[in-house]
């Protein structure tokens, strides 16, 4: 099924595609932030019987458990029938996705109006985050210890907030300007309001601002401080084309091979080798940090679970499991668009419609920063999805001098396993609104079941 149009595959009989895009609309809808990925991770996974490992003492075959740490990476495991130092099977996928987020002191106000200073987070083209309505997301944790979840600009009675632009009239220079500097990352400061409190206060507006918060959320400027509020496009995934075959929606990249590895590893029964799906924080700048996936997390994870199952030695077990380990790297490739045709080479990309893509390589230019799969782990993948009758493609991330990304894939080859990035093909990646195919989508989640379940 190499390089074909999944949807022919299907003909008319498309229900069980878009059914499963309604489950994933609804996850991206609400997960637009790394905390709400996982509480909704959470709830597949205990909707499936899996349990929370802080709730066990042990474990074994056929058991399904899984880690949380610091509300931002979920790891969650299948117990199969060999041993752990045999390896796994591992989907990992990062589900932190470009966005602005507020400064530590965030409120000021100039002339009338009340805004939140930002800075943004990951890759982001500046120019697309203005004149868009946006929500604003998080918590804020008070020095007694509460904590307070935000959550303003998804009810439709909600405000909604944004940032505004020069308007067409007046904006001659700045039409002049280069597309990277047209929108300064100092500019991308969001409106709150502009209804001062009274005519007393020197900063009426922002005070106005923060006598709202206070009647909604009981806190105090100060506690800022110690916030994660996170600016995103507000409003719910969307069915894109006429035909409802693509879905429009913020984060695609990394919530859509998120959501299928989490679900392929929840619809498991069993497992020959202990199956797993990691979802990780921080890709979008480079991995790094206690949550990110270059923390010590995941092979901490695994040696708890083979505390869990009785084995001596957890620490020596878990560095040979992962050793031994097969794993795709769950995430997004650059998608094909006829409209920018001259960034990639027409036999080196991925097509929206044909299905799971795999990158052997991505990098940048010399391959810089990349995992580059051994060609015999590469045959492993290709003979597993033909057996399952699973649609797939290959890629590369544009013309080999166009530009570059990279993905969790390198930081895992670190412990010696074989690593492959496997993913779904997006449109407009990192802007506010990306567009992906629903028959990807679940063509992935095929993909990754089979994977799951993969002998030698």
């Amino acid at each position: 099924m190499y390089g074909k149009n999944a949807w022919l595959k299907y003909g008319s009989d498309t229900k069980v595609i878009m059914d499963f895009a309604e489950g994933y609309k609804d996850f991206i809808t609400t997960a637009k932030t790394e905390r709400l990925a996982v509480r909704e991770a959470v709830k597949i996974l205990d909707a499936k019987g899996f349990k929370n490992a802080d709730s066990v003492k042990s474990v074994k075959e056929g058991d399904k458990v899984y880690f949380i740490n610091k509300n931002k990476n979920i790891c969650a495991f299948v117990v199969g029938k060999k041993p752990l130092e045999d390896g796994l099977r591992i989907l990992g996928a990062h589900i932190d996705s470009p966005r602005l987020d507020f400064k530590e002191h965030p409120l000021y106000e100039n002339k009338g109006f009340a805004y939140a200073d930002t800075h943004y987070y990951g890759g982001v083209k500046k120019y697309q985050w203005v004149t868009i309505p946006l929500a604003l997301h998080g918590v804020i944790c008070k020095k007694d210890g509460t904590k307070v979840e935000v959550n303003i600009g998804e009810d439709p009675k909600d405000p909604v907030v944004g940032i505004s632009d020069l308007l067409i009239h007046l904006s001659a220079d700045q039409m002049a300007l280069p597309l990277a500097k047209a929108i300064t990352g100092e500019n991308l400061d969001v409106t709150l309001g502009s209804i001062p409190v009274d005519d007393k206060e020197k900063e009426a507006v922002k005070a106005n601002v923060l006598k709202l918060l206070k009647e909604k959320y009981d806190v105090e400027e100060e506690d800022f401080i110690s916030a994660e509020i996170e600016v995103v496009p507000a409003g719910p995934a969307r069915d894109y084309g006429l035909d409802r075959s693509m879905v429009a929606g913020y984060g695609h990249d990394d919530r859509c091979c998120a959501y299928t590895s989490l679900m392929a590893l929840a619809d498991m029964d069993k497992a020959e080798y202990t199956a797993c799906c990691i979802l990780v924080d921080k890709e979008e700048i480079g991995s790094v940090g206690a949550t990110g996936a270059q923390s010590l997390f995941f092979e901490n994870t695994i040696a708890k679970l083979g505390g869990l199952m009785g084995v001596g030695h957890p620490v020596w077990l878990a560095r040979m499991a992962m050793e031994n380990s097969k794993m795709l790297s769950s995430d997004v490739a650059a998608g094909y668009d006829p409209l920018y045709a001259s960034v990639g080479d027409p036999k080196n990309v991925a097509y929206l419609g044909n299905g799971l893509n795999f990158n052997k390589y991505t990098g940048s230019r010399g391959k810089s920063g990349s995992n580059d799969a051994n060609p015999e782990y590469y045959a492993f993948v290709r003979r597993t999805l033909d057996e399952a009758n699973i649609n797939w493609q290959s890629s590369e991330l544009g013309k080999v001098d166009q530009g570059g990304g990279g993905t969790i894939a390198y930081i895992l080859g670190n412990y010696n396993m074989n690593v492959i990035d496997a993913g779904i093909a997006v449109l407009n990646m990192h802007a506010p609104m990306e567009i992906i195919s629903k028959v990807d989508l679940y063509e992935a989640y095929l993909g990754y079941k089979a994977f799951l379940v993969s002998k030698d």
